[in-house]
């Protein structure tokens, strides 16, 4: 049994990979929360990094982007709300993260990296980098709306199931003589 005590010291451990690169200073770190990155308290979690990024940066947006990209993390809040009474759907926590960990700081960090004379320049698509900002915040709000309906929607088809289950299950079977 030489042989086997042998190879196992000639394995080495290999050191965990290392942490790719976050966005840098500015913007809040992708998915850094482990394996429980999908469960409701670390969605919470990362909205609230989210905020706080978006607070940070307050005095460098316009005003109107700042209620808006608020009101899509107090959107993002209200699907994660769903999930105490049913789980939440893959769907929508594939639609949280895409928003929380891209979409949103991602729009948040393109406008500020633009400079401060230029933002309200209209340029050739005819938008200023401030009126385009504004477009993707509503946008990125429609999107978080429709998630929240549909949240909403798999709650209320869950209980109308339930109803048609519970009827069939203690109600008279047609069977019954």
């Amino acid at each position: 049994m030489i042989w086997n005590r042998r190879a196992r010291e000639d394995v080495r451990e290999v050191p965990p990979p290392t942490p790719a690169p976050g966005r840098g200073p500015a913007a809040p770190a992708g998915n850094v929360l482990g394996d429980d990155a999908d469960s409701p308290a670390a969605l919470r979690r990362a909205v609230d990094q989210l905020d706080r990024f978006v607070n940070r940066n307050a005095g460098r947006l316009p005003s109107a982007a700042v209620v808006n990209a608020r009101a899509v993390t107090d959107t993002l809040r209200q699907v994660i709300d769903t999930s105490a009474t049913r789980p939440l759907d893959v769907y929508a926590v594939i639609a949280i993260r895409g928003i929380v960990d891209d979409y949103l700081p991602t729009t948040l960090s393109g406008y500020l990296a633009v400079a401060p004379d230029l933002r309200d320049v209209a340029r050739s698509s005819g938008f200023s980098p401030t009126r385009s900002l504004i477009m993707q915040l509503d946008a990125l709000q429609s999107s978080a709306s429709a998630t929240l309906v549909a949240a909403r929607e798999q709650d209320a088809d869950a209980l109308m199931s339930q109803g048609t289950f519970l009827r069939v299950k203690f109600s008279g079977s047609d069977l019954d003589l």
